[in-house]
């Protein structure tokens, strides 16, 4: 069985910066994209930052664009997602999705079918 786990959360303060790891394992698979999203109490799950694995290109949401970078380990079959100038607003669950698939719909939750449990990011103001 697949599967992706996150690592890195924690609590910060206002204008830090934090970088989040996920590993994906499991039998033989192919990555076609791996992203990141998020869940703030009360809030539903939205898109924070995905990466195609093919071609390497970046997507990112506009609230996190210019702040978030998404990177990869292909050896490692890993992405990180490095947060910085971190606002009380990116307080939420982070979660790692993997497309193993080729779904194609990086910047959506249907585009992946293997999910983290999650880990918890606070940002305090």
């Amino acid at each position: 069985q697949v599967q992706v786990v996150e690592s890195g959360g924690g609590l910060v303060q206002t204008g830090d910066s934090l970088r989040l790891s996920c590993a994906a394992s499991g039998r033989t698979f192919s990555v076609y994209a791996m992203g990141w999203f998020r869940q703030a109490p009360g809030k539903e799950r939205e898109f924070v930052a995905a990466l195609g694995w093919g071609d390497g290109n970046t997507y990112y949401a506009n609230s996190v664009k210019g702040r978030f970078t998404i990177s990869r380990d292909n050896a490692k079959n890993s992405v990180y997602l490095q947060m910085d100038s971190l606002k009380p607003e990116d307080t939420a669950v982070y979660f790692c999705a993997m497309d193993a698939q080729g779904r194609g719909h990086f910047t959506a939750s249907v585009g992946y079918g293997t999910w983290g449990q999650g880990t918890q990011v606070t940002v305090s103001s």
